[in-house]
């Protein structure tokens, strides 16, 4: 039998295609052995045959590849691979008239999970296969489309009789058996004409074809092949309605509020929240990170992307209820009594509400224990997740006994986790300790994946989101440091959320060492978030094409750098700025005219404790604090010891920051005499009391390092540790993108199909004051704020000028003057704006939504803010003051949002 290999593509000189495939014929997967076709520029087209045995079934599997042999570069269709069943008894010959399957286009995010199992999701077969015509020559009509709603169906409609004649009501219906493909085998009656035709989306209720494809007629040229299987594999299906765009929620499961919770929100009460998404239209719920925090057992641990592992699920989720029902009577009246106080706090009080919860979770585990070690499903679950599931819980158990996540503090034969297996056994006498968070996980996994489900068979997308690092007292730093730089710190540059910078304290990460064994723990990663999530934002995309790397003695980030990055040689910077001083350039400049603008009156106190002067005027902080971590030892030991004087102490190690800070360049740590400009230098006295000359230089300097220098250097970066992460599975991919964004990262993040975020007031473009959403592009993410900003609310009231520019350039209302607070019309607005934008998704904060309701909306607009960057050591404890059992019964407000939804054009599938 013969295989023919088709595809139209028009190359320039030195590109090539190859098939490369499953068969010894086409490369066995190896490229280098891949079939060549050949081209005819009379018909545009490449083809190739090759030759299966006769009288034989079997299954072919392949892609094209463009080689251009200019660069080397090796180009694979976007895709899964194509696969072809045959029938050599049947058929002599199948031909197959493929399309190059392009990257970067949108219609490819609709093959994500997002779409494909749970906006478009199937249950079960709208259309089995049908039987192969019994024809000599049969045509394949085969196209992917994940974009038919669950109740439609595609069919095929034509010129020839066997296509209908253009009979709508002749339609030929495909099966969705192998969805997103959809086929039909035809045998046509006329295969020596030209056949025109078109797909459609048939309503099988109705009876009728809801939508006839756009543009020209598709076309099938004459054939008199006998015995012949034509493939027509045919590209995406052209939607006269547009691109498809949807709107959704966000808000953290600790936030989420029902009647019979236990002060924080868990994991099946996103039941609730998806029941009110799908009454207001709403096609997506977004979360925060989920991870196991656990660190202290104190309310520091509320912070949600500090994870003592990125697999762990946090234990506050688990809902006791849902595990079994207490047989202890006065466990059950203690609990109760728990959840009332706790429930009707208006804030998540972390540290009692993680009391109750170990405390009732210990009595469910020794209550339930030889069922649980005997469940199958139990079994299952730990042998399937075995790799992380021991670590994690040996870790927890450690951490308690020993009363410290630092594992550098645990006796020597702790350090490491040789003694996981030991900690894990099941015969061991110690095994209650790790047996615990076994216990804990199974059922924080299995409820996830129920509500999860929930919202799959509802059409309703769960995202999730993806921290850019990891804790530095974690069972991954634990199990595996030689991952990470433990002696850096990742943090962010200066911007609208904190002008000193933001230091996460998380080590960075050792890139080299992971593509090492080709990203296996990325891959890992995310393999784990897919089993929850269908949707995921990347927190700080930025940091796979570089991170702000912030040693380790220093508390703000001010004195981080790029990593990876091309520094200044000694000799680059003395050629360009004509001159170098290490003492002027990289020791902080602190002069005695300094002091009193800092410290006011307490110039000469702070002076003669923590400071000497040369004989030059020069001044050197003290040994014991030159550096900010330093700082930060002496004035936490004089807090602990005088916590009345804690503003001023504050106060003062404020200061001393500062002063510390006073450098121009930053010597690099990996590569002696090179160096990076400090960032926002420009704002240091020190750049202020250089001479004008050198001044100007500086600037030019300090513009080309952030501006020029790293562009191509940081694309290539993004090009290669992204594509693991982004392929690594079928989850729709958002990626966080505020900040100081280099040029190279939109396009990075187009070709490899990643959502970028637009928020309105924190624009991209760095000359306009706020974001417009229709300005968005479809691959996007459109928002009115999110958990690092104040409310729209909050917000509103904070600059009344800037409120008053975007009052009238924004919203549009020249020459009027904006309402003191954000009223509720001004809010529905601000909401339809952004559900109007051609962006693939409008997100929420809830807060943002209620907002338009003055009888919903909280009264207090500051409680309703989640995070607060430019405070380290925030307590991230909002609670939604609502119950969701109440908002679901809100009918009318959901209406609204329901209306202002579909009026957009977001709540219908075409």
């Amino acid at each position: 039998m013969i295989l023919r290999f088709t595809l139209p593509f028009r190359t320039v000189w030195g590109q090539r295609l190859v098939v490369c495939g499953s068969l010894p014929s086409l490369g066995q997967w190896n490229l280098d052995q891949a079939l060549s076709l050949h081209y005819n520029s009379d018909h545009g087209l490449w083809s190739q045959e090759i030759s299966l045995p006769d009288d034989q079934l079997g299954q072919v599997a392949y892609k094209y590849v463009l080689l251009d042999e200019r660069d080397g570069s090796k180009h694979w269709e976007w895709g899964p691979n194509r696969t072809i069943s045959y029938d050599a008894q049947r058929f002599t010959r199948i031909v197959l008239e493929d399309f190059w399957r392009a990257a970067a286009q949108p219609e490819n995010e609709l093959h994500t999970a997002a779409f494909t199992k749970a906006l478009m999701r199937r249950a079960l077969p709208a259309q089995p296969a049908s039987p192969a015509p019994t024809a000599d020559a049969v045509v394949r009509f085969q196209l992917s489309a994940p974009r038919v709603d669950s109740n439609h169906q595609l069919c095929v409609l034509g010129s020839d009789p066997a296509l209908g004649a253009w009979d709508a009501q002749k339609a030929v219906l495909l099966s969705d058996t192998d969805y997103p493909t959809w086929c039909a085998d035809v045998a046509l009656q006329h295969p020596e004409q030209i056949v025109q035709y078109k797909y459609g989306i048939w309503d099988p209720q109705e009876k009728k074809i809801l939508h006839l494809e756009a543009g020209e007629d598709r076309l099938i040229y004459p054939s008199s092949d006998r015995r012949t299987l034509r493939v027509k594999a045919d590209d995406n299906f052209r939607y006269p309605t547009g691109n498809w765009r949807g709107a959704g929620v966000a808000l953290p499961v600790f936030a989420l509020r029902s009647r019979r919770g236990l002060g924080v929100g868990e994991f099946p009460d996103l039941k609730l929240l998806v029941d009110w998404a799908v009454a207001s239209g709403l096609k997506l719920v977004q979360v925060l990170p989920i991870n196991d925090t656990v660190a202290t057992h104190t309310w520091v641990d509320s912070y949600p992307y500090a994870a003592i592992s990125v697999f762990a699920l946090h234990p506050q989720y688990l809902n006791l209820d849902a595990i079994a029902e207490l047989q202890d009577p006065a466990a059950c009246q203690e609990l109760e009594q728990l959840r009332e106080e706790l429930n009707a706090k208006d804030f998540v009080d972390y540290e009692p509400v993680m009391n109750a919860k170990w405390k009732f979770i210990r009595l469910l585990y020794q209550q339930e224990k030889a069922r649980f070690l005997a469940d199958p499903e139990f079994q299952a679950f730990r042998q399937e997740q075995e790799s992380w599931l021991a670590p994690y819980a040996a870790f927890s158990a450690l951490r308690d006994r020993f009363h410290t996540a630092d594992f550098s503090q645990w006796p020597e034969e702790f350090r490491t986790p040789e003694r996981v297996a030991e900690l894990t056994d099941e015969a061991s006498a110690d095994f209650d300790e790790t047996g615990l968070h076994f216990f804990t996980q199974f059922h924080l996994d299995k409820q996830l994946r129920e509500a999860v489900a929930y919202a799959r068979q509802h059409g309703v997308v769960v995202k999730g989101d993806l921290p850019i690092g990891i804790y530095r007292h974690s069972v991954d730093a634990w199990t595996q440091p030689e991952l990470y730089h433990m002696h850096q710190q990742a943090g962010a540059p200066p911007d609208d959320f904190s002008l000193t910078g933001q230091n996460w304290r998380f080590p960075t990460y050792n890139w080299e060492r992971m593509a090492e064994d080709g990203y296996a723990w990325w891959k890992q990663r995310m393999g784990t978030l897919a089993r929850y999530f269908d949707a995921l934002r990347i927190d700080h995309i930025l940091g796979f094409f570089r991170i702000w790397e912030i040693p380790g003695h220093s508390v703000e980030g001010l004195l981080g750098h790029f990593s990876p990055a091309l520094p200044f040689s000694r000799q680059e910077i003395e050629q360009r700025l004509g001159w170098f001083d290490y003492g002027r350039l990289c020791v902080p400049y602190i002069r005695w005219h300094m002091l009193p603008t800092i410290f006011h009156g307490q110039a000469q106190q702070v002076f003669d404790e923590f400071m000497v002067a040369d004989e030059y005027g020069a001044i050197q902080l003290k040994e014991h604090v030159r550096t900010q971590r330093q700082i930060e030892h002496v004035f936490d030991e004089r807090i602990a010891a005088d916590p009345s004087n804690t503003d001023h102490y504050k106060w003062l190690r404020t200061g001393l920051y500062k002063l510390v800070n006073e450098v121009l360049l930053v010597p690099d740590d990996q590569r002696a005499d090179f160096y990076h400009p400090r960032i926002t230098l420009h704002l240091t006295q020190s750049f202020r009391e250089l001479d004008e000359p050198s001044a100007h230089r500086l600037r030019e300097l300090y513009v080309d390092f952030f501006y020029r220098r790293h562009e191509e250097f940081w694309r290539e970066q993004g090009l290669v540790k992204l594509p693991p992460v982004r392929y690594a599975t079928d989850m729709l991919i958002c990626g966080e993108d505020l900040g100081m964004v280099p040029e190279s990262v939109p396009g990075v993040m187009k070709a490899l199909g990643i959502l970028g975020l637009n928020i309105q007031r924190m624009p991209s473009d760095p000359n306009v004051e706020f974001g417009h959403p229709g300005s968005a592009p479809y691959l996007s993410v459109v928002s009115p704020g999110s958990h690092d900003m104040s409310t729209v609310r909050g917000w509103w009231e904070e600059d009344r000028e800037k409120t008053q520019r975007f009052f009238e350039h924004t919203l549009g209302h020249y020459g009027q003057q904006a309402p003191q607070h954000c009223e509720p019309w001004v809010a529905r607005e601000i909401t339809e704006q952004h559900l109007h934008s051609p962006a693939m998704w409008a997100i929420f904060p809830l807060q943002d939504l209620l907002a338009m309701d003055s009888g919903l909306r909280r009264q207090d607009v500051l409680a309703e803010q989640i995070n607060v960057p430019a405070n380290p050591t925030h307590f991230w404890k909002y609670r939604l003051h609502l119950n969701l059992e109440d908002l679901n019964e809100a009918q009318r407000f959901n209406r609204e949002v329901g209306q202002l939804v579909s009026q957009s054009g977001r709540a219908q599938p075409y």
